[in-house]
């Protein structure tokens, strides 16, 4: 079942590892373990499991649940996860929470932004970048929301005033969200798209700053969905408090530009 095999040396530290490679379905986690072991200067014995009774009879044999599966000095390590364990590298735990969603939109954000003003202005740093900085970051924030709007709303019931006192703004909230971030990225029909963001951006504030701050509620945020494992504060409160910010200054510079 070999189809790979290296030549140990005295100097080289060898690992076996059996995987699924089928002509079906290509294990991702196999080839994930394969290269994590190379890059850590393994040598891969690399066993091929290409059929279900391959599969079958070797967690039988080993009595595993799982491929793929690595050996080290006839010791069984287990699979990714534990490989990475064993290696002393970071694990995250399933109910681990993570600021790195949120920064991952704002940061993508920010340059999306930087590329309309270089395109429409020839310069990066325009007054017109901040604004489509807020109003893409609402767009990107509101399509996270958008993805699973049933799960969204159930976390976002946990902490939202009106939500808990009209369901149905649960549901509404992430097409208001989006709605307005696109209508002020395209600067069109802000009598519209400007009480919307002060509207939903004023409640969410009060909500996250009463939940988080007053009642000392440890909860996590929906604002990347409702599948996510980001913290409810800092960055939730500022989400909202950009959406205040542009229902405010939209109008006026558009009455006084």
């Amino acid at each position: 079942m070999s189809n790979e095999a290296t030549d140990r040396t005295s100097s080289t530290p060898h690992a076996q590892l059996y995987r699924m490679v089928m002509e079906k379905h290509l294990c991702p986690f196999g080839l994930k373990t394969k290269a994590l072991l190379e890059r850590n200067g393994y040598e891969v014995e690399d066993h091929w499991l290409t059929s279900r009774d391959d599969v079958d009879a070797f967690k039988q044999e080993h009595d595993v649940r799982t491929t793929p599966q690595v050996f080290i000095e006839g010791r069984r390590i287990g699979g990714y996860t534990e490989l990475r364990r064993y290696l002393g590298k970071r694990v995250k735990g399933s109910d681990e929470t993570s600021y790195q969603p949120v920064i991952a939109i704002f940061a993508t954000a920010f340059v999306m932004a930087l590329a309309v003003s270089w395109a429409v202005f020839d310069t990066v740093f325009t007054g017109r970048m901040l604004e489509w900085f807020i109003a893409i970051s609402m767009t990107l924030l509101g399509v996270q929301k958008l993805q699973d709007v049933e799960q969204f709303s159930t976390m976002f019931l946990n902490y939202d005033l009106l939500a808990q006192r009209e369901v149905r703004y649960a549901y509404v909230y992430p097409f208001a969200e989006t709605l307005a971030g696109v209508l002020m990225i395209a600067g069109s029909l802000i009598w519209l798209a400007a009480p919307v963001a002060l509207f939903i951006g004023a409640i969410g504030a009060a909500s996250v700053f009463k939940a988080v701050y007053i009642d000392k509620r440890e909860l996590k945020c929906a604002c990347v969905g409702g599948g996510s494992n980001v913290p409810l504060g800092f960055l939730s409160l500022t989400e909202n408090i950009m959406m205040v910010a542009m229902g405010l200054w939209m109008p006026l510079r558009i009455w006084f530009g």
